[in-house]
């Protein structure tokens, strides 16, 4: 290793080191594009094989006036719609059918009415008219976006006012768009307001803790200027990657990158400089401290850092699509934040130095005497007090450590037996955005159905009658409406129904129906003699689109859970070499996943009111505290292994408690920082998986990393490094010290 630190922060080669970052960020980003301008929001999430998918294809097919994604139009008015309303609710129905919207497919022909045909489909209280505009499924959300606002202004225009400002609740007329189209901009537009903020907060809390750590403003913008150097190479990378069609990548998964930049890329830089902090106190020379530095931590940096990409690269097994997006990104951001922590990094402390330390520089006691003689100071005496520390505590005591710990950690974890899921992208959403509030209206008006009907197709062969299918359906108790059969385009033979539940076609109960409708029509089929009944009817639409997310949801979380800790494991036997303690940093890692989610659920549900939690957290989360987690237990158990081999077990253990301690405690703080931030964002989606993960990075942290993992390993003794020996050791110790 020493080679390899001469040649990336030698006196010379430092500055030829920095110059080539420069030079290929410089590059990078004149040749391709930044990530960020290669988003897309709309790529699709299900396979082709999917029900819904293939419901899909089948309903553009043979309806295609329904086929596009369509916008609610929520009209309100307290207290009822005058004629004067329904006449504005027509002129813009014309002008719609006149100057079609870009993107718009289809508009029903309210324009051509008189007003009393629309009283007609007023909610009881004459409050509240729901009118569709489709738009094509080609759109993107930022496409959706602006035909919406265009249409405002048209709605603007023919009302003489603002409906979309108006409060629901007011005297005046209000529009409130909703349903699919809505979702999605409202969805989007979370995102893209995230960003900026999420950015802005993530640097100030990264800041403000290395200021506060280690009081140099220097040393605090060393890592900074790592991660913006390996976001600089990561975002044309992965822009260029897009661009050619290998990864898609959106906003969602941008946002999470960056605080995983910032997270893991300050832990890699803090094990480095720690490692540098001691050296330069016993070495006088900095280039030298700066080597033994780098040759100490390396190891440790690497193997960290490789883990997290492979960890990350699993969710290319997933099958649902956000998941899958998200590999690529999360694993090339890293590993370039990793060939940073060990290029850059080194470069730039070896430019600066001890300054880098500024105004408190660690120095040698000899330097400390010299300078305190040559300003006419009184000699610094050494402390040699002996300062124990958690490490003494935990050797000494480790059967009730190991003892407590479990317990404790065994006790939040048997809450996540009890977490409840949800699959309600509205739930995700402020009670006052637009969509939630004209979601909020239907609900209360009409059905809650009403939001995202279903789309029943049926292949009858010609042999039986649509309205006996209706009567069917009709009499399913979860079915609040049925529309009138609708005749296929293409096969006469293939029918249609708008179907709404009585329940929120975004929850996990409306959800549930899809299979239960699907079995009841393919029964009804079968009776009536229809070959092959089981193939001969779909359903399309969000209920069932969000029933297949949920389906192939659990799929994904089934296999790569599994091939996340079969990597991980793998990784620690050939970093470690002992079987023993692979299975025991395993295991508390996978304990530690189980506590945080069983004490985030608390705090969600029981503190903050949350009645579920959203399907993808426990993937999303376990994926990174096990990858994470074991940075921690890997930096510090490889310094207990070096000890390992010049003194006993139990001073070996103390000693790298002791050491690691103050570094891992400043690394869990500012990670679990990082993603704390994301639960100041307006997307509970997002709050969730920060709390959650936060929450499992301070178990790490204060738990697991300073007292159990060294009280087991205490405990195991020499069986910890099973099979692997140490021939150094076994010379110093009589047997059976342990």
């Amino acid at each position: 290793m020493s080679g390899y630190g001469k040649w990336v922060a030698g006196s010379k080669t430092k500055w030829i080191t920095l110059a080539v970052w420069i030079a290929v960020i410089g590059a990078l980003t004149m040749l391709w594009p930044g990530v960020n301008s290669q988003e897309l929001n709309n790529a699709s999430n299900l396979p082709e094989d999917s029900q819904s998918v293939r419901a899909a294809v089948i309903a553009e097919r043979e309806f295609p006036a329904g086929s596009g994604i369509p916008a609610l139009l929520v009209w309100h008015r307290e207290g009822g719609m005058s004629e004067e309303d329904l006449m504005h609710i027509i002129a813009v129905y014309s002008k719609l059918e006149q100057q079609p919207l870009a993107h718009q497919n289809y508009v029903p022909p309210l324009g051509q009415l008189p007003p009393q045909a629309l009283q007609a489909s007023l909610s009881e209280d004459g409050s509240t008219l729901v009118t569709p505009v489709l738009f094509d499924k080609t759109a993107d959300s930022d496409q959706l976006g602006e035909a919406l606002t265009e249409m405002k202004k048209i709605v603007n225009t023919e009302t003489g006012g603002d409906p979309s400002a108006a409060e629901v609740d007011g005297s005046g007329l209000s529009l409130r768009v909703t349903g699919p189209v809505g979702i999605s901009v409202d969805a989007a537009g979370l995102f893209q307001n995230a960003d900026v903020s999420l950015l802005i907060a993530t640097v100030v809390l990264v800041l403000v803790f290395l200021l506060l750590i280690y009081r140099s403003p220097i040393l605090a913008l060393i890592p900074l200027a790592a991660v913006g150097f390996a976001y600089g190479a990561a975002s044309p990378v992965l822009g260029k990657m897009a661009q050619e069609g290998w990864i898609t990548v959106d906003s969602q998964a941008i946002s999470i990158m960056t605080v995983l930049l910032f997270g893991a890329g300050t832990d890699y830089c803090l094990f480095l400089i720690s490692r540098f902090r001691q050296m330069l106190k016993v070495e006088e020379h900095k280039g030298r401290a700066l080597l033994r530095a780098i040759t100490h931590s390396s190891g440790a940096i690497a193997m960290s850092g490789f883990t997290v990409v492979l960890a990350l690269f699993a969710l290319l097994l997933a099958k649902y699509g956000a998941y899958h997006r998200f590999a690529v990104p999360f694993s090339v951001s890293i590993l370039i934040m990793g060939i940073a922590s060990l290029t850059l990094v080194p470069a730039l402390l070896a430019i600066f130095g001890r300054t880098s330390f500024f105004p408190f520089i660690p120095r040698t006691p000899q330097m400390e005497a010299e300078r305190a003689k040559a300003k006419g100071r009184p000699v610094p005496q050494p402390n040699n007090s002996h300062k124990k520390g958690i490490g003494h505590h935990v050797v000494t005591r480790p059967r009730a450590i190991v003892g407590i710990t479990v317990v404790l950690l065994g006790v939040l974890a048997s809450f996540s037996g009890g977490i409840r899921f949800t699959y309600d992208i509205l739930s995700s959403f402020p009670k006052d955005m637009e969509s939630r509030e004209g979601f909020d209206l239907i609900g209360k008006q009409f059905s809650p159905g009403g939001l995202a009907p279903a789309k029943l197709i049926i292949d009858t062969q010609g042999k039986v009658d649509g309205e006996d299918i209706k009567v069917v359906l009709g009499g399913i108790s979860y079915i609040d409406k049925v529309s009138d059969p609708q005749q296929g385009a293409v096969n006469r033979n293939i029918l249609g129904y708008d179907v709404e539940f009585k329940s929120n076609p975004y929850s996990l109960e409306a959800m549930n129906h899809i299979p239960a409708l699907l079995a009841s029509v393919e029964q009804a089929l079968a009776e009536s003699e229809v070959d092959n009944a089981r193939d001969s009817v779909w359903i399309s639409g969000q209920t069932a689109t969000q029933h297949d997310t949920k389906e192939l949801g659990e799929r994904d979380t089934d296999l790569i859970i599994p091939v996340v800790i079969g990597m991980i494991t793998v990784l620690l036997l050939i970093y470690l070499r002992s079987v023993v303690a692979t299975i025991y940093l395993v295991a508390t890692v996978i304990l530690s996943f189980f506590s945080a989610l069983g004490l985030g659920w608390i705090i969600i549900h029981y503190l903050m009111g949350a009645e579920a939690i959203q399907g993808a957290i426990p993937l999303y989360s376990f994926v990174f505290l096990v990858a994470l987690g074991e940075d921690y237990n890997i930096f510090m158990i490889s310094n207990i292994w070096k000890k390992r081999k010049v003194m006993p077990l139990k001073q070996a253990v103390a000693e790298g408690v002791n050491e690691t301690g103050s570094v891992i405690t400043s690394a869990g703080l500012i990670l679990a920082g990082t993603f704390a931030v994301l639960a100041s964002l307006p997307i509970q989606v997002l709050v969730q998986f920060g709390i959650i993960t936060a929450i499992g990075v301070l178990l790490d942290t204060f738990v697991v990393r300073p007292f159990l993992v060294p009280a087991v390993t205490v405990l195991f003794g020499r069986r910890a490094f099973w099979p692997g020996k140490h021939k150094e050791l076994e010379r110093a110790l009589p047997v059976g010290e342990d």
